[in-house]
């Protein structure tokens, strides 16, 4: 079926009502409508001709798009004007994976199937894109608003527009049109390399990395002598020759010995050298600032030109910025305004990715931390004025006001509050982290600069057993002693640890959270003495479905995720 017959399918006169069910694997199917004649949103459109769009394996679609520009509603019943053509569409995402909502990722195509470079809605000229499509973030603009800032912070983003989408005759909802992160320039502007740049200032740039978890289907990566996971997005695993994957891992493994020597900061020989100091300030400030659950650790790129155009390695581009702004439920920390997310793996000891040990060290520097307080103080008067981050805020919602009452029949279960109630969370989240940072950031030198100081090394919690469950799992705990290690007694019964090592109580606190951040239940919350503990959770009234729990020991606390299934 043509493109164009699905367009003339969904139209009918002035009003469509769209049927479509919503199925997952953990909730019964339903039945729901949206009706929609036009909007002020560009309007996407997708056919698969019946196959089934998948996860890292790309099929060929058609795609077209209705735009009429900026204040002209584009109508069901207008033509294609802005893209009429193929792609390649598969499905993206790691935690957003698990979102009913799909995450997209698509390449515009010419009839032969080669890529084909385009502007859409007024983008620059690629061939590859992102749609986005927000679920857990209610506001519907944490992605949008975190780019924007960052553009503004004269830091390339991903640059964004607001659509809606069909997709195979079913309404998805409000979705952003997104850059992939790519070398392009107008995206990361370095250098191309080819197969010939092996030798010289041509083998030295441009090389686009990041670090990042390393799954199963992960290409170009590797682990630095100290652990940390790196991965070659540019040039890509197929391209890249072997003079330039060595050149690279030897790069950064040069960069982190350099950083865990005692001269780093060495005014000739250390890191200033090596780093773009400015781009690095910047982005630890926005990662601060928005309280990105992931950075440093996931997602963090960075990039590195050729010597003779630029021989410093610069931070950025940001990217999945949607576990921001206090909305961190995959780790329970939901609307935390305080304290500095460069500390994550002091917090969070148990989680395998950590937060690479060179950013600490330059904190450690009095040269770094003062362009960070410098930066700061600057930002806060012009694009960190809360009065100007509002009037950002306030026109999106605005914007898509109409698309957004649509995303939420689309997505009733989302919405717990009111959509103005999420706004007003995320400003007054937003106020408060901007005074947390003016009252802390002369203390920059003060985080602690071990990975676990501030966290008991036997403060354990562990994987819940069975899992997957149904109905019942045990949640086991260890809450340690003040006066030993209570690793000592790791394999005996609390009665037999020592009375003077049980001698003090801590509140525990142990909550359950559904895939939506939200909390469902209070399994515990008692002072308790060391010593180790277990505790049943029986979900029997509650569907199958991925949840956490979280555990509380004082201003400690860690969560774990688990699966209920039926």
């Amino acid at each position: 079926m043509s493109i164009k017959k699905f367009r003339q399918i969904l139209f009918n006169s002035f009003l469509i009502i769209i049927f479509f069910y919503l199925e997952n694997a953990f909730s019964q199917n339903k039945i729901s409508n949206v009706n929609i004649a036009s909007s002020n949103l560009p309007l996407v459109f997708i056919n698969t001709d019946g196959q089934t769009i998948k996860d890292q394996e790309r099929i060929t679609a058609q795609m077209g798009i209705i735009d009429n520009g900026n204040g002209v509603r584009n109508n069901i019943s207008d033509e294609f004007n802005n893209y009429n053509g193929l792609i390649a569409i598969e499905l993206r995402g790691s935690s957003s994976s698990a979102y009913p909502k799909p995450q997209y990722r698509i390449e515009t195509q010419d009839s032969l199937g080669d890529n084909l470079n385009v502007s859409l809605c007024g983008l620059p000229t690629e061939n590859d894109w992102i749609l986005y499509g927000p679920y857990n973030d209610k506001s519907l603009l944490r992605n949008v608003l975190s780019y924007k800032l960052s553009n503004q912070l004269g830091r390339y983003a991903s640059r964004t527009v607001y659509c809606e989408l069909f997709v195979n005759y079913e309404y998805l909802g409000i979705y952003v049109l997104m850059e992939k992160i790519k070398r392009d320039n107008d995206r990361v502007d370095i250098s191309k390399l080819t197969e010939l740049d092996n030798s010289g200032d041509e083998l030295t740039g441009g090389y686009l990395v990041k670090i990042d978890r390393i799954e199963w289907n992960s290409v170009g990566y590797w682990y630095s002598n100290f652990g940390t996971p790196y991965q070659h997005e540019y040039p890509k695993d197929d391209e890249i020759t072997p003079q330039q994957k060595e050149y690279i891992i030897n790069y950064f493994n040069d960069f982190e010995q350099l950083m865990n020597s005692d001269n780093y900061n060495d005014p000739e020989t250390g890191y200033r050298n090596v780093i773009d100091i400015d781009s690095f300030v910047d982005h630890f400030l926005l990662n601060e600032f928005c309280k990105n659950v992931d950075a440093y650790r996931l997602s963090a790129y960075m990039y590195k030109d050729k010597d003779s155009v630029n021989n410093k390695l610069i931070a950025g581009p940001i990217w999945d910025f949607n576990l921001t702004f206090g909305d961190a439920w995959i780790t329970g920390e939901i609307g935390f305004s305080d304290g500095w997310q460069i500390d994550y793996s002091v917090l969070h000891p148990d989680d395998p990715f950590k937060v690479p040990f060179w950013w600490k060290k330059l904190l450690k520097d009095n040269e770094f931390s003062s362009k960070v307080k410098t930066r700061w103080n600057e930002l806060r008067n012009n694009i960190l004025d809360h009065n100007t981050l509002f009037k950002v805020i306030d026109s999106t919602a605005s914007y898509i006001q109409e698309a957004r009452l649509r995303n939420f029949q689309r997505w009733p279960e989302i919405l717990s509050s009111t959509y103005e109630d999420e706004i007003l969370q995320l400003k007054g989240w937003i106020l408060k982290r901007l005074m947390w940072m003016d009252t802390n950031i002369d203390l920059l030198t003060q985080i602690d600069q071990t990975e676990n100081n501030n966290i008991p090394n036997n403060f354990i919690v562990y994987q819940n057993y069975p899992n997957p469950f149904n109905p019942v799992t045990t949640i086991k705990y260890r809450i340690p002693s003040s006066t030993v290690m209570l690793n000592s007694f790791k394999h005996q019964k609390n009665s037999e640890i020592p009375e003077k090592d049980r001698a003090y109580n801590v509140n525990v606190q142990i909550k359950i959270f559904d895939m939506l951040g939200r909390e469902i239940k209070t399994l515990l919350n008692e002072q308790q003495r060391p010593g180790i503990y277990e505790i049943e959770w029986d979900a029997s009234n509650y569907p199958s479905g991925i949840y956490f729990y979280k555990i509380t020991k004082g201003n400690i606390f860690n969560i774990k995720k688990m699966m209920l299934l039926k």
